[in-house]
Formats: structure tokens, sequence, C-alpha cells
């Protein structure tokens, strides 16, 4: 994957799709101030570079019948390669886990879960997380309300 320098309408052209990842070419040219065959080249390039990993559309998760998040704090027995390896495996799989961090501290993983219900989250924390080898404790907390969300990053 070649490394990119950004520039300044390369990052106009990030902020711009992070806004509204469904814009023309024609739009987006329009709003950098570029032809539309340049801007799509960069958008490209963009795109091979990684910087963009690809696009996605934001879902209301209330609205799809998913309104409980849970933030898990999970302890391992202990941090050896193997553990670590299993743990990521595992929870790669798992569609309820929608956020999972490997951190530094007190604790091993961050995750946030998404479920259905109270009932669901008990589910799957008696039929998946406490039975993966390994896991020594799992803390959770619940969101109450969600006071922001973003997928956009502050590119200046």
């Amino acid at each position: 994957m070649p490394s990119l320098k950004l520039d300044t309408i390369d990052k106009k052209i990030i902020r711009l799709l992070q806004a509204d990842g469904k814009i023309t070419v024609g739009e987006l040219s329009e709003k950098v101030g570029l032809s539309p065959s340049p801007c799509a080249r960069r958008v490209r390039l963009l795109e091979e570079a990684g910087i963009i990993k690809g696009y996605a559309a934001l879902i209301d998760q209330s609205k799809v019948g998913l309104p409980i998040s849970a933030f898990a704090s999970i302890k391992l027995e202990r941090q050896s390669e193997e553990n670590l390896d299993r743990f990521g495996e595992a929870v790669s799989g798992w569609p309820e886990v929608v956020d999972c961090y490997l951190m530094t501290g007190q604790r091993d993983y961050l995750m946030r879960i998404v479920t259905s219900d109270l009932e669901s989250y008990e589910r799957f924390l008696k039929d998946k997380l406490t039975r993966l080898e390994g896991v020594a404790s799992i803390e959770t907390s619940f969101a109450l309300v969600q006071i922001k969300r973003s997928e956009a990053l502050p590119i200046a």
C-alpha cells in the first residue's frame, strides 16, 4: 500500500467524505475546487493508500432493535501471546461486539457490545464471553444515554 502525504485538498476531500459518503464526484470536485477527473484520482489514491478504508451507512442502533450498549472491561489470566490471539480471534467472530480495544492499565480489553435487551446481553455473557478460556474477570457498565458518537476523525 503506497504512502501518501496529505495536502490541503486531500484533507478537504476526507472531511467532505466523512460528512457525506454518498456525495458524488461532481459535487465533491466542486467543493474542493478540482475538475471531476483529478478529484476522482485523488479519492482513488486515498483508497489505495488505505486512508479511506471503505464506505458504510451509519445505522441508528435503537431503530433496528439494538438499544442496549454495554461496555465490558476484560482482564485476562495472563497476557500471553496465545491468550491475546485466542481472545482476538473469538471476539472478531462475535457480531454483538462492535468495538474492541486492547488497553493499557488495569484491564486488558474494553469492548462495546450491542444487544436488544438485558436478557440478550446475559446470554452473550454466559454463552460466549465467560466460556472463553483465559478470561479472569469481566466488569460491565451500561450506557444510559449516548451523548456523542462520531466516525469522523478531526482532520485539520
